[in-house]
């Protein structure tokens, strides 16, 4: 596999679209500094990548993370007996926000104010509701066996998706100004935040426990 650079990816899809940087500018919604910065490695701003894939008709992982085929090859052409599989499209965009902001989240009168995020990461995940993504803090939720999120590791809060006991949550408890990241639980008729690590203590999660959404998708950053 060549290893090519983001930069040098987004000049070779564009390349294979051929389209001028101006022509490729204007089809993505931006200035042409805009393609001539990232291929330049000037500007590695994710934010545009799923539309200059769409545009160029490549695949949206190989230009983002160099995974799989530029072009996958079509079903039915080639040997019948072997296939390529398929790799999801990073197709939707998400804000990274802070521990805070989150815990505000339920609170806040519109979701994506302005200036509500610099930073912005991928996922092929269609949300139900508005979504954000939040680097995990601590270990409370790294587990010695079995399901286990370490610390760093990035994940996707879905505000509408279905909240069920079992499921892992954002919560805003009243006491905190932060959100915090546990497993629901019920037991007994009453809810609880269960960390996945057995060192940390279970909460309650009564009637002034807010849960801000569900994690639908992990990611970790090497």
């Amino acid at each position: 596999m060549v290893m090519n650079t983001l930069a040098e990816r987004i000049k070779i899809a564009r390349q294979h679209a051929a389209l001028t940087q101006k022509a490729l500018a204007r089809q993505v919604g931006v200035e042409q500094p805009v393609i001539s910065q990232l291929e330049t490695g000037k500007n590695l701003q994710s934010a545009h990548l799923p539309m200059i894939a769409h545009v160029c008709g490549i695949s949206a992982i190989w230009l983002s993370d160099n995974i799989g085929m530029m072009v996958p090859r079509r079903e039915g052409h080639g040997d019948r007996n072997v296939g390529m599989i398929g790799q999801p499209d990073l197709t939707f965009r998400y804000p990274v926000i802070s521990w805070v902001a989150a815990g505000a989240w339920s609170e806040a009168i519109e979701p994506f104010p302005p200036g509500f995020s610099d930073r912005y990461e991928m996922s092929e995940y269609d949300s139900k509701g508005p979504a954000f993504w939040l680097e995990v803090k601590g270990d409370s939720m790294t587990a010695p066996s079995g399901q286990s999120i370490a610390e760093g590791t990035f994940i996707l809060v879905d505000t509408e998706a279905d909240v069920k006991p079992g499921k892992l949550v954002i919560a805003k408890l009243a006491d905190s100004n932060e959100a915090t990241f546990k497993k629901l639980v019920e037991d007994g008729g009453h809810k609880y935040l269960k960390p996945l690590n057995p060192a940390y203590p279970t909460e309650l999660c009564a009637h002034d426990c807010r849960i801000v959404g569900v994690v639908v998708r992990a990611l970790m950053k090497l």
